[in-house]
């Protein structure tokens, strides 16, 4: 596997595999409007997910609870940062509702960083996982959340209310930290992944990383490792995609087949499930990422 370089020219030209369909059709825009009628965000409008034709077209969508804007300002990521929002007591119904509408068995969560209040925004995620439940029978729901800081009693907080999948995303190597994600921290986020094994053995804990940002082939393995020894047992990896000149240069385009390389390296460190190739993101077909990890988990 190459090692990822720095390039001079800070707009490198996107290759052949990476071109996408734009975003139009029938269900799509049921979808636009239902989460626009309910009063919704999503991540895959927010942060400029490539994935959103595939998604909306199937009716699916990843909620985007706490507000559109971010208390954090990290350099790779669409979403607006700025003082957090009001929170609004009925968003959780609001977003079971909408799962409902678009008859999903497969809910994915996630939010915006809320370091303004006192539990990063675990109680109303709690909300949302119960809500959801008894909106929709039988439901499997996953939740992609933020460091909450490092506290324990907000990640407890999620845990109890039980979800499915408890996702937390690394993002990149431990080296670029500070480049990438200033306001966040390596070492805390491998804890918080280490916690959810620790107190809650029957929730697979997942995670993702970004590749393109100038990490090495070493430091990827490196942080796989990490993660493997916090028992993490589902990974994404996706190409990272410059959402403006104001956020962080591609430094490499990574082709499919090294995408497929991860891809069986990640399987054979014994991460159960692993989503590899361009366009993957934390929640692209997240359900079937799960049933995988369910199934080898009864296995065992």
């Amino acid at each position: 596997m190459k090692t990822q370089q720095k390039h001079p020219d800070k707009s490198l030209p996107k290759p052949s595999w990476l071109r996408l369909r734009l975003p139009s059709g029938g269900a799509y825009e049921q979808v636009r409007s239902l989460v626009s009628d309910g009063r919704l965000h999503t991540v895959c409008q927010e942060a400029q997910c490539p994935n959103i034709w595939e998604c909306f077209s199937h009716r699916t969508a990843t909620f985007l609870i706490l507000g559109n804007h971010c208390t954090r300002n990290c350099r790779f990521c669409a979403i607006e940062p700025g003082p957090g929002d009001p929170l609004q007591a009925d968003e959780p119904q609001r977003v079971a509702e909408a799962a409902r509408k678009l008859n999903l068995n497969y809910v994915v969560v996630t939010s915006v960083t809320r370091d303004d209040l006192p539990d990063g925004g675990a109680g109303v995620f709690a909300e949302t996982i119960g809500a959801v439940r008894k909106s929709i029978p039988k439901v499997k729901v996953e939740v992609l959340v933020p460091d909450f800081k490092g506290s324990k009693e907000a990640l407890m907080t999620v845990i109890e209310a039980i979800p499915d999948v408890l996702n937390h995303n690394m993002e990149t190597v431990r080296r670029l930290y500070p480049r990438v994600r200033p306001e966040a921290d390596y070492e805390r986020s491998l804890q918080l992944i280490r916690r959810i094994s620790e107190n809650a053995p029957a929730i697979p804990p997942k995670s993702g990383l970004m590749l393109g940002l100038g990490e090495t082939a070493k430091e990827i393995r490196e942080t796989l490792n990490d993660l493997r020894l916090a028992q993490c047992r589902i990974l994404t990896l996706g190409q990272y995609l410059r959402p403006s000149k104001n956020h962080l240069p591609v430094t490499r385009y990574i082709p499919p087949e090294e995408f497929e390389e991860w891809r069986k390296t990640a399987l054979q460190m014994g991460f159960e499930e692993v989503a590899s190739a361009p366009f993957v993101r934390s929640s692209y077909r997240a359900d079937r990422l799960y049933r995988g990890a369910a199934n080898k988990g009864n296995e065992v």
